[in-house]
């Protein structure tokens, strides 16, 4: 792990280390030297609704000119908009989304795309984290990659780019989920019109980066659509509302008697549902029904899923009764993807709600999984809660436990080793145990999947207690509510 990059990209507090202004002219100032060094000559620049989101778009844009490199501004748009226009927009190199994802408004976050919409490998990530952090990536650094000046003379100033307005990069976005809607389908457009009419949806956009999008989005296609918590004011994204906090959705949808509802997070690359009748559906479950279709219409290459370590034991029995193969990554979406990748699959994700359809995109994109989640509903003319009856969610508790930062070898302790051990063939079949240290903090995280929830989180506490009585620096706790 990089000293900036965590797993999906920079973030922190705003207006506090990293994610300071000065932090972000030099990010800005690095990939444009990323971009430039590989050809491109624009960098796409998106956000969400958080308060601080102008300024850091301003100190990036401000970096990224100065090194030569235009600028296109999408202003708020979701996150997987922002890879869809760096694999679209002539000579880009690179695309920037400013957003702390499903965070609170007071942190803020640096995403970068590279050209072709992709995510970085980790030694792009500390290529551009050593730019950063060298902080000499202005003229001088920069002259002799491709300036246009003589080698011999440096220190020559490099002619700044121009930021422009994509005015239209909303309508670009609308336009390409609407095409992965329809294609394929089995009926003519004017029939799915009809139908589209009369299938109600409630979307929740979290006072985020979809709150424009979606409701063109559901509009051109012709549903009926309800849309809450679409009034962003700076500080109310994520808050209450969204893919962490589904309860108004789900009172909403079921006091409409909508057919489904979409909760997305800050920056819309994720998606949770729920169904008509008000429960939620986490991206395990939703993988598991369109993975089901998919197979179903011949259209899942290699009859095979990717999610992680973290998806419920619920969705390989799943996989496994639909005679559908699954593999499983590290945590991350990006993870996902490169297995993916390397096996041919088209269908990954986590069950945190980020899921990658590679039939049409090149990252997690919520509105996107949600269009694919409705298209198995219109296909087969089945709700919501009959398709999730396809996978079982075993109950699951997590809990954290503070540890040495030095990160020491815990299976290499006997007392440790020997209770997962005793836990795991307690479980036997019907549950599994997880234990792996934090991304970002000193903490090792264990989770434990059972058949029950009290038994569960008796196991649970019992591996914690083991590592406590050998590790010990303190504690902490958070047990699920059953569904992961």
């Amino acid at each position: 792990m990089g000293k900036l990059f965590g797993t999906d990209g920079i973030r922190g507090f705003a207006n506090t280390y990293p994610m300071t202004v000065e932090m972000a002219l030099n990010t800005g100032q690095a990939v444009a030297r990323f971009a430039k060094k590989r050809g491109g000559k624009v960098v796409i620049i998106g956000k969400d609704t958080r308060l601080s989101g102008n300024m850091f778009e301003a100190a990036l844009g401000a970096g990224i000119t100065s090194m030569g490199i235009d600028v296109h501004i999408a202003g708020v748009i979701p996150t997987p908009a922002v890879a869809l226009l760096t694999s679209t927009v002539k000579g880009a190199g690179a695309g920037v989304v400013i957003s702390a994802s499903h965070n609170p408004y007071y942190d803020n976050g640096i995403k970068v795309f590279k050209a072709g919409g992709l995510k970085l490998t980790d030694l792009e990530e500390e290529e551009m984290e050593a730019y950063i952090l060298d902080g000499d990536c202005g003229s001088e650094a920069f002259a002799d990659i491709d300036s246009g000046k003589p080698d011999s003379s440096p220190d020559l100033p490099i002619e700044p780019g121009t930021i422009f307005i994509l005015d239209d990069a909303q309508e670009r976005y609308v336009d390409f989920l609407k095409a992965c809607y329809e294609h394929s389908l089995d009926i003519k457009k004017t029939d799915q019109r009809f139908k589209n009419q009369n299938f109600k949806i409630v979307v929740d956009c979290s006072n985020g980066a979809a709150y424009r999008v979606a409701p063109m989005v559901f509009s051109k296609l012709g549903f009926n659509a309800q849309f809450i918590s679409n009034t962003p004011d700076g500080k109310n994204i994520n808050h209450n509302c969204g893919s962490q906090h589904t309860g108004a959705l789900a009172e909403v949808v079921v006091s409409t008697g909508a057919d489904i509802g979409i909760a997305l997070d800050g920056d819309a690359d994720r998606l949770i549902a729920v169904d008509e009748k008000g429960d939620k559906l986490t991206g395990d479950k939703i993988l598991a029904i369109c993975a089901s279709h998919a197979k179903f219409q011949g259209r899942l290459a290699n009859n095979l899923v990717v999610s992680t370590v973290m998806s419920n034991i619920g969705l390989s029995k799943a996989l496994e009764s639909l005679g559908i193969d699954h593999i499983k990554t590290g945590v991350g979406d990006r993870e996902v993807l490169q297995q993916m990748w390397a096996t041919g699959a088209v269908m990954g994700g986590e069950d945190s709600g980020h899921m990658i359809f590679s039939e049409f995109h090149t990252t997690g994109d919520g509105i996107l999984s949600a269009l694919c989640l409705i298209r198995v509903m219109v296909d087969t003319n089945q709700a919501l809660s009959k398709l999730g009856s396809i996978m079982t969610v075993y109950p699951q508790v997590l809990m954290n436990v503070d540890v040495d930062a030095s990160r020491p070898d815990f299976m290499a302790n006997q007392t440790i080793a020997r209770e997962i051990k005793r836990v795991e063939q307690a479980l036997n079949d019907s549950g599994r145990v997880l234990v792996r240290y934090s991304g970002t903090q000193p903490l090792l995280r264990v989770m434990v999947e059972g058949p029950d929830l009290e038994k569960t989180h008796k196991y649970c506490q019992s591996i914690c207690d083991a590592i406590r009585s050998t590790l010990v620096v303190g504690s902490g706790l958070v047990l699920t509510d059953g569904v992961g």
